[in-house]
């Protein structure tokens, strides 16, 4: 008898920002970075990807994925990367147990859906192939560690990899050619240091105009910065990032942050030709968070910038009202602010130019801190007879 039922499981994933930055493949199609990094992953309560996985022998046949409502191209190499191995360890199971039910063999249904723009510098997809590999996994019931299914993320987005952890996230390069050490591991959870907060200032909810994974192969061979980059400096914050982490030494991992963003766009900068994802709302904000520092007389407050010219400023808590409310001051009008946040008054004052352009050009703001990993959910967003739930 033909088993028709739909199987489901459903998962939300959370982003992650580096702090010590990915960038540059020393393998293209196994997602081999040339560096290690470290990153913060963010609260899912603001920032998450949620991805119900189902399957069913009553299916089409074919593989689906439906993002944010739209149908979404699953051809590709890394995405068919993730599926073919999540499946060999589903079809090891059903190997060693013949009464578990044949789902490696039914056509997957996947349907997910992002709480923040997508493809705009907000590391979508890291939190998005994350829950895909999670919800799958948690479909087909693995053993997997989160670090095991690291291994699968990474080969559909490198920073993926981070995303299956909360807390601060290491993801170690690795040696070995097959990629069979490269994968993420814990530095500490997310209540080893809760006080940290992040406040992001979305500049353009625009899809990137150079993806991340050709801007760095462009950097990897045409860069002559790249080269002291993965060799000195990058293992040298490595090594200092993780001390910081461990101490919650925030002075520490504020000037690793800064330093290491520096390098980064730097890099891409020194690209030929040059790759800017920053602009000048993102100079502004950088202007702005050393405003804050030294009026502050120390430092309290990081910015970083991934591949986009979105700014993420790092803060603990306890200087919220400083940091915040010196940001408050020139974006007021924009949405995202959490209650309590007009009424936080800040000693700091931005200069007219700096406030001037960040009011001219963010959009919006997210007010987020440290979180946690993976979570299973029943929120489906595939009905009990396989049909997309309408939302």
């Amino acid at each position: 008898m033909v088993d028709t039922k739909v199987y489901r499981a459903s998962t939300t994933a959370p982003v992650n920002i580096a702090v010590v930055k990915y960038w540059g493949k020393r393998d293209a199609k196994l997602n081999l970075p040339t560096n290690s990094s470290i990153s913060v992953t963010l609260s899912q309560s603001d920032l998450r990807t949620l991805t119900t996985a189902s399957c069913s022998a009553s299916f089409p046949d074919g593989d689906s994925l439906t993002l944010n409502n739209e149908p979404s191209d699953i051809t590709g190499a890394r995405t068919q990367a993730c599926f073919r191995e999540l499946r060999a360890r589903r079809t090891r199971l059903e190997e060693a147990d013949s009464s578990l039910p044949k789902l490696a063999a039914m056509p997957l249904r996947l349907v997910s859906e992002n709480n923040f723009p997508t493809a705009a510098g907000l590391a979508s997809s890291a939190a998005g192939f994350a829950a895909l590999v999670q919800a799958i996994a948690s479909l087909y019931e693995l053993p997997d560690s989160p670090s095991d299914l690291s291994l699968i993320a990474r080969q559909g987005s490198g920073s993926a990899c981070r995303s299956l952890f909360g807390g601060y996230v290491a993801w170690r390069m690795g040696e070995a050619a097959d990629g069979s050490d490269s994968k993420a591991d814990l530095v500490a959870p997310a209540e080893h240091w809760p006080e940290m907060r992040a406040l992001i200032l979305v500049v353009s909810a625009a899809k990137k105009g150079v993806s991340s994974s050709s801007g760095m192969q462009q950097t990897v061979a045409t860069s002559g910065l790249f080269q002291e980059r993965i060799t000195k400096i990058v293992p040298a914050n490595m090594e200092l990032m993780e001390k910081a982490i461990h101490a919650r030494d925030f002075p520490a991992f504020a000037e690793v942050t800064m330093r290491d963003s520096n390098s980064f766009h730097s890099c891409c900068s020194d690209t030929y030709p040059p790759i800017f994802y920053m602009n000048d709302v993102s100079r502004a904000a950088i202007r702005a968070v050393e405003a804050v520092n030294a009026q502050a007389g120390e430092t309290i407050a990081a910015y970083t910038f991934d591949a986009g010219p979105n700014c993420v400023v790092y803060y603990e808590e306890k200087n919220a009202a400083t940091v915040v409310g010196a940001f408050h001051q020139a974006l007021a009008g924009v949405s995202g602010w959490k209650e309590g946040a007009s009424g936080v008054s800040s000693a700091v004052k931005l200069d007219e130019g700096v406030s001037a352009t960040l009011k001219d050009g963010v959009s919006r703001v997210i007010m987020t801190g440290v979180g946690d990993g993976p979570r299973k959910t029943d929120e489906y967003l595939v009905a009990e007879d396989g049909s997309p739930v309408q939302r």
